[in-house]
């Protein structure tokens, strides 16, 4: 049976004209007719503001016809496109019968497909939130727990106490001499420990003096923090946005944190060659970059990522209706 998606919901009186229109045909063609308000769903409005009543027939479609004649053209050209699909393509059979029944996937398809943003943004509030737990808990006491999630983001970062936020200390960070900013208490005078140790560096989780670290670097904070961000304005925007270009994407985020994180490896192998630029970054730069990063990133990634689910949620959205459809009929 060849399938008529009707497109409504902005124009009653019209809708109901072309709806007319369609019904009257049912004496030459044998057809089913699907109905999609697009109000329904923000995905069908997106597409289809400013179209409806919009028809659709395979891959033929027309919007606002003005009477039966060019409804009845596409309706012909679908049934005889089918008519020869069903007998050149054995396939074709199986995927229209598919096409008529909801799986498993098809739900949660169509549930992630409205519902990614949320997940998203939860999944990144999780990841950022929980190494500032770390230190919270060491302050109250719980210095197991605090070293479950130090050894969890482990692996992921390389948790450097000079490079790293600490909480409840004397101060916010403790950067290496060789940063040299001014004011603050270098990593050095605070802990007695040599910066090229990199495993007591790394090791270094603080005390009630300095406070204690968060379970991973201040680039990393900015990183997550900056994609959080953006997740967030564009899901209350509507995940409206163009995604930026690739090449910006490279110039604004990628570059300069590969720069700033780059340049400072010199300054770890402590080789003092006269020759050798070295220097080490400053939390400011580190924050800076990272939170470019972060949000260039998000800010190219998830408007694709936007155009790939509604691409998907339009064809479930037809799928859905088709199967109401179905149903209907089995109960008259």
């Amino acid at each position: 049976m060849l399938n008529i998606f009707l497109y409504t919901g902005e124009n009653k009186p019209q809708d109901d004209l072309v709806h007319g229109y369609i019904s009257h045909l049912y004496n030459v063609n044998e057809f089913r007719l699907v109905e999609i308000d697009i109000q329904s769903d923000l995905a069908a409005h997106q597409k289809y503001i400013g179209k409806t009543p919009y028809i659709e027939v395979g891959p033929y479609h027309i919007q606002q016809p003005k009477s039966s004649d060019p409804i009845r053209t596409i309706i012909q050209s679908a049934g005889e496109r089918q008519a020869r699909l069903m007998t050149n393509d054995p396939g074709y059979g199986k995927r229209v019968e598919a096409s008529t029944r909801l799986t498993k996937n098809d739900r949660l398809g169509y549930w992630a497909s409205r519902k990614y943003m949320n997940v998203i943004i939860l999944i990144l509030a999780i990841y950022l939130g929980l190494p500032f737990l770390s230190p919270v808990l060491q302050k109250l006491g719980f210095n197991s727990a605090a070293n479950v999630i130090q050894s969890i983001y482990r692996p992921l970062c390389h948790q450097l106490a000079y490079r790293s936020w600490f909480l409840f200390g004397e101060q916010p960070a403790y950067p290496r001499k060789l940063a040299d900013i001014d004011g603050w208490i270098t990593y050095e005078d605070a802990t007695g420990l040599d910066s090229h140790d990199l495993l007591a560096a790394r090791a270094l989780t603080g005390n009630e003096i300095l406070g204690y670290k968060v379970a991973y670097c201040e680039r990393d904070v900015a990183i997550y923090a900056g994609m959080l961000f953006t997740a967030v304005l564009f899901a209350l925007t509507g995940r409206r946005w163009k995604g930026i270009p690739w090449y910006l994407w490279l110039a604004i985020g990628i570059a300069p944190l590969g720069l700033d994180g780059a340049s400072q490896l010199p300054s770890l192998l402590n080789l003092n060659l006269p020759w050798l630029l070295v220097r080490e970054s400053t939390p400011l730069l580190r924050t800076i970059t990272g939170l470019l990063f972060g949000i260039t990133t998000a800010w190219f990634g998830l408007p694709l990522f936007e155009e790939t689910m509604w691409e998907s949620r339009q064809q479930l959205i037809k799928k859905m209706a088709l199967v109401r459809a179905i149903e209907d009929e089995k109960r008259k």
